[in-house]
């Protein structure tokens, strides 16, 4: 699914988060379309991952992004503070690192990307909605 041109790209094998989340996503795909709707997600077909998700409205021209679920595992006790927030509002420390600049890129590329750090592997997927890519679907998984 990575191209060359993806500065995130998906490594050869997820985390078993992460894989689960991307098996959920690619579930979602309608046949025909490259991506899922983002109106066919539902958080609460992964109950036990709850902490671990994270949902991001994307808006266009300009370009920016809008937290709208931040599970726990992402910010820890300011996780509950950041919905309804963009990103380029906010403080991006813990598992929210270079949150910015992956969303672009997974909306540039149209794919999932997956951010690597010392302590955690971020996943982002496309969803589409009113004729762009509407919203990511997130999961982090610590190591």
């Amino acid at each position: 699914m990575a191209t060359t041109d993806n500065p995130f790209p998906l490594p050869d094998k997820l985390g078993p988060t992460l894989q689960r989340v991307f098996a959920y996503w690619e579930g979602l795909e309608r046949r025909g379309n490259e991506m899922p709707f983002w109106d066919d997600v539902k958080l609460s077909a992964l109950p036990d991952l709850s902490d671990r998700l994270l949902l991001i409205n994307v808006f266009a021209d300009p370009e920016r992004f809008r937290l709208n679920t931040v599970g726990g595992a992402f910010n820890g006790a300011q996780a509950a503070e950041l919905p309804g927030k963009f990103i380029d509002e906010v403080e991006l420390g813990g598992g929210l690192k270079f949150l910015r600049a992956q969303a672009s890129a997974t909306v540039e590329a149209r794919v999932p990307t997956c951010y690597r750090a010392a302590s955690f592997s971020r996943l982002l997927l496309p969803m589409w909605g009113d004729g762009h890519i509407g919203m990511l679907l997130g999961a982090i998984d610590r190591h």
